[in-house]
């Protein structure tokens, strides 16, 4: 098996970030401006959001990272993205790639795959849906919500990743990340998290956080899952409600540590035809 990860390394990768203090380029939807903004900011990285064509490419050149969001796309905002992009994979800076909604409308579909054929993607995060509407097989798609749950559709997700070679994370009941060869299902989160607008961004926030500094990406991309969704475990149970989940959350997110990362943390690694259970 070629994967390692335990809670551990979880931690020390969490840890990585706070002393890098990488900056984090987002060129993401109005909508969770904020909200990602102060994630990125509680993981212990710093965000700057650059979405003007006039400076989105300088601004990538100096991040650890660039997150890209098509959840408000439209033609100048996709232009700004392909500039950063390209700047981005000049320095060999990942890009990670949130397709919010591919597969509902015809632009988020076309803008969606103009950036996976014109830029070198590192990884993407999205729902069952928008990745089932990125490998060509038929997901439901309401809004920006997926109606599909990705069960038994393992193998299309790795075949996906398999052949563009892009670490791909499907978020769920249970999130699937693969890089084509070996994969990684995190079970923390709770479906309480959905209650909330921008969650499923703030997971593709984290994943740039931690690519950024922590390697590999392969397990640092599930390591920010994990960390992301114990703190929403823990926001749950102790917030009220919406309202009082997000600022929870934000501190669940700042106070992460070590104990409490090895003590929560379930998941499973597969590789090379292995299937481990590990701190389920």
């Amino acid at each position: 098996m070629s994967t390692i990860l335990d809670g551990m390394t979880v931690a020390l990768m969490a840890t990585r970030v706070r002393e890098e203090h990488p900056m984090i380029h987002h060129i993401t939807n109005s909508v969770v401006t904020n909200f990602t903004a102060n994630i990125t900011l509680a993981m212990g990285a710093a965000p700057v959001m650059a979405p003007s064509l006039a400076e989105s490419a300088e601004m990538a050149g100096y991040a650890g990272a660039l997150l890209l969001n098509i959840g408000t796309i439209d033609p100048d905002l996709l232009a700004s993205m392909l500039a950063a992009g390209r700047a981005a994979n000049e320095k060999g800076i990942p890009i990670v790639l949130d397709p919010v909604g591919a597969g509902a409308t015809k632009l988020r579909t076309d803008a969606v795959n103009t950036l996976l054929s014109e830029l070198k993607i590192s990884v993407v995060r999205g729902n069952p849906g928008e990745i089932l509407s990125l490998t060509g097989t038929s997901g439901e798609v309401r809004g920006v919500d997926s109606l599909a749950t990705g069960e038994g559709r393992d193998s299309i997700f790795m075949a996906f990743a398999e052949r563009t070679e892009i670490i791909t994370a499907v978020s769920g009941e249970t999130d699937f990340i693969t890089d084509g060869t070996d994969w990684i299902k995190v079970h923390n989160g709770h479906p309480a998290m959905a209650s909330v607008t921008g969650t499923g961004c703030g997971a593709t926030t984290a994943i740039a956080c931690f690519a950024a500094s922590a390697k590999p990406l392969f397990e640092s991309v599930a390591s920010a899952i994990a960390c992301y969704n114990i703190a929403g475990e823990l926001a749950v149970e102790n917030s009220r409600g919406p309202g009082s989940f997000v600022p929870e959350f934000i501190d669940q997110l700042f106070a992460l540590n070590e104990y409490t990362i090895q003590s929560r943390l379930r998941f499973e690694v597969d590789g090379d035809g292995d299937n481990d259970d590990v701190g389920l």
